[in-house]
């Protein structure tokens, strides 16, 4: 951690609960993205643009690999302050089509031995129409200077706990259409663990009739409005073996997507863990997720040969980590946890280290490095 963060963390937010402490410093983000000036204090914290860092997938231009994970703002409350602190990109969310209070609490712990969070909070969501409202009202205030520019918001859509499984895809089908307008790519979010069989929309038959049917939708709506469809992604659990992971590959290529996230967080939990944190019910994410995750971005790029862009989750707090998961074959990366452990100059941090290897290395593109050792 760099900067006047770690004595916040040490001497106030550590000391809150987790939760609490998430919306005190979201709702401070959010405050500082609407006052004079506030922008630019965190612009601050941010790298200078690196020509070398820029990515083009899905016919955007990301300025930087580094991307800020579905969880930290769910409802799009802190989009202008968040990608003031120069992340390439946000995806917001899980969002859900009807407005849902998510699981009781407890449901978010710290481990801060290991920089990891386990999170069990089941979508928690504002529902579809507020956030429309809010990344419209965003979007509206935004210079019209491209995308690696103003930076992309994708949004990450979930189920209802209520919708049956039968029912998923009308859930997802009606998310497409009311996000349409304000999104800049959707992940299709089968692979929480927080929320009842959730999970069993990864089997391979399952999951292609699913994103057959998001597909559509989205076709369908993009024709309606006379523009292309937006880029569809999926998100996939770590906690899938070899035959599971290539199942889900060729499920995903007939589904019609046009990537994949890898990973969400993961159901294990470290042996060597005392009995009461193994215990814990929800995902894990941070530093124990990291060899997990790589394990299933380079798997899934093997599989596919590089044909569908991966973004890369799970373990990542620092540049080395962001090369590694991008040699295993992820186009890009996100981070969740260590933000919330890392504060407000992570990513400026991670994009300045970046640039950094690129002197040390000689690389003259980040793109260079995709699935250089995939194996």
């Amino acid at each position: 951690m760099r900067g006047p963060y770690p004595a916040l963390y040490a001497h106030l937010l550590s000391r809150i609960e987790p939760e609490r402490a998430h919306a005190l410093a979201l709702g401070g983000l959010a405050l500082l993205g609407r006052t004079p000036g506030g922008l630019a204090l965190l612009r601050s914290r941010a790298a200078p643009a690196d020509p070398r860092l820029e990515v083009r997938r899905w016919g955007l231009r990301f300025a930087n690999p580094v991307g800020l994970a579905a969880g930290m703002d769910k409802d799009a409350r802190a989009c202008a302050a968040l990608l003031a602190l120069g992340f390439g990109h946000l995806e917001v969310g899980t969002v859900t089509l009807r407005p849902q209070p998510g699981n009781e609490r407890p449901r978010l712990w710290r481990v801060p031995e290991q920089r990891a969070l386990i999170n069990a909070l089941g979508f928690p969501s504002d529902g579809v129409a507020r956030v429309a409202r809010r990344l419209g009202a965003w979007r509206q205030r935004q210079p019209r200077q491209g995308e690696a520019a103003r930076g992309i918001v994708g949004v990450n859509l979930g189920k209802n706990r209520e919708t049956p499984l039968a029912a998923a895809a009308a859930d997802y089908c009606a998310l497409v259409d009311g996000l349409f307008e304000v999104a800049d790519y959707f992940t299709v979010n089968v692979s929480s663990p927080n929320t009842p069989g959730l999970r069993q929309l990864q089997l391979a038959d399952v999951l292609a009739e699913l994103l057959t049917a998001v597909t559509q939708a989205n076709r369908r709506v993009a024709a309606a409005r006379g523009t292309a469809p937006r880029p569809l992604l999926v998100k996939l659990a770590p906690d899938l073996d070899e035959a599971e992971l290539e199942a889900i590959a060729e499920a995903a290529t007939r589904g019609g997507v046009d990537g994949l996230v890898a990973t969400n967080s993961t159901v294990t939990r470290p042996p060597q863990w005392p009995p009461a944190l193994r215990a814990l019910p929800g995902g894990l994410s941070g530093p124990p997720l990291r060899e997990a995750a790589r394990r299933v971005i380079r798997r899934l790029y093997r599989s596919l040969g590089g044909r569908l862009p991966i973004i890369g989750v799970g373990g990542v707090s620092s540049a080395a980590d962001v090369l590694d998961h991008l040699r295993a074959g992820a186009s890009l990366v996100q981070l969740y946890t260590a933000f919330v452990y890392g504060g407000p100059g992570t990513a400026g941090a991670l994009v300045r280290d970046l640039g950094a290897a690129a002197d040390r290395e000689g690389w003259r593109s980040v793109e260079e490095l995709v699935g250089s050792e995939a194996g």
